[in-house]
This record gives structure tokens, C-alpha cells and sequence, in this order.
């Protein structure tokens, strides 16, 4: 047997644990275990040839978790955006509502998720995100505008997917 294999198989029981006091559920506790396994796997190479290999991998685990947390929070945050308020218990209604509403945003080319994103979600003014972008606040009003407008339609099932003006 390959002595990283050895090792690998070594260390899961041990990873796993750690998961599962992270997630403190054993189904994601095993997800948040492949995922690390196959993160580490896929950047062997980039590791370095002196490190400790258990300590490489606790913390690709962690930093797993911590991102997985965040674009939990993340779409935490876009379901209260959507639905208007924070319920610990929605109506199957206002979830379903939400949940259209999502995947309607989904749909939306990148640049006006991102412009949802940064403004809705992110609290980012106009002005910051003008100046992310380099153009004029005005058109950041424009284009957020347009990108509401195209949430909206496509929420409604008015458009199959939203068409973007080419400009030169």
C-alpha cells in the first residue's frame, strides 16, 4: 500500500471527529471530510515537502467549514433579502416565493448578480460599487435599475432570461 494512502486512511477517523464537532451533524460532518479530502488531493503538489501533513489537512478542513459557514450566512442573508424578513419558521408560501426568487437570480448574468449582490446583500453604496467598477455612479443606478427589472420579470416567468445591451 502507498505510504500516503496509509497515511490518509490514518488520519480520516481523526479528521472526522473534528468535523463533526464543527458541523455537529455526522452527514455534513463525512461531506465536509470528502470535500477536504479531495481539496487536498487536488493541491498534493502545492504542499509543502517539510509540513506536517495532519496538520495540512486540519487545515484545509477548517478552512472548508469557515467558507461553507460563509456562503451559508451569505445565502442566509439573500433569503431575508428576498423574502423581506427574518423568520425562523416561513410560511411554505414565502418559502417557495423565495426559492423561485433565487433561482430567478441565479438566471441573471453575472454582472447583474453582482450588482445585486454588492448593493442588496453586501450593503455596498453606489458609489463604492461605481468605484469597483470604474464608471459613474449614475450608471451603477442604471444598471442596478435594469437588474431588478430583469429579477422581477424573470421571478414572474415573464422572460426565459434576461437579454444585456451591448454597448460600445
Amino acid at each position: 500500500m502507498n505510504p500516503l494512502d496509509e497515511q490518509l486512511r490514518e488520519l480520516i477517523p481523526r479528521l472526522r471527529r473534528f468535523a463533526v464537532s464543527l458541523t455537529r451533524h455526522p452527514g455534513n460532518a463525512d461531506d465536509l471530510v470528502q470535500s477536504s479530502l479531495e481539496r487536498a488531493l487536488s493541491s498534493w503538489g502545492s504542499k509543502r515537502p517539510e509540513g506536517d501533513v495532519r496538520a495540512w489537512l486540519f487545515a484545509i478542513l477548517y478552512r472548508q467549514f469557515l467558507d461553507a459557514h460563509r456562503r451559508s450566512r451569505r445565502y442566509a442573508r439573500m433569503l431575508e433579502f428576498f423574502t423581506g424578513r427574518d423568520d425562523p419558521q416561513p410560511s411554505l408560501e414565502r418559502t417557495v416565493i423565495a426559492q423561485s426568487t433565487l433561482e430567478a437570480f441565479d438566471r441573471l448574468p453575472t454582472e447583474q448578480r453582482a450588482l445585486l449582490l454588492w448593493v442588496s446583500v453586501e450593503g455596498l453604496s453606489y458609489k463604492e460599487v461605481a468605484e469597483i467598477l470604474d464608471i459613474p455612479t449614475g450608471t451603477v443606478m442604471s444598471r442596478l435599475s435594469r437588474a431588478r427589472q430583469a429579477l422581477r420579470q424573470l421571478s414572474d416567468g415573464e422572460i426565459s432570461s434576461p437579454t444585456l445591451r451591448i454597448l460600445k
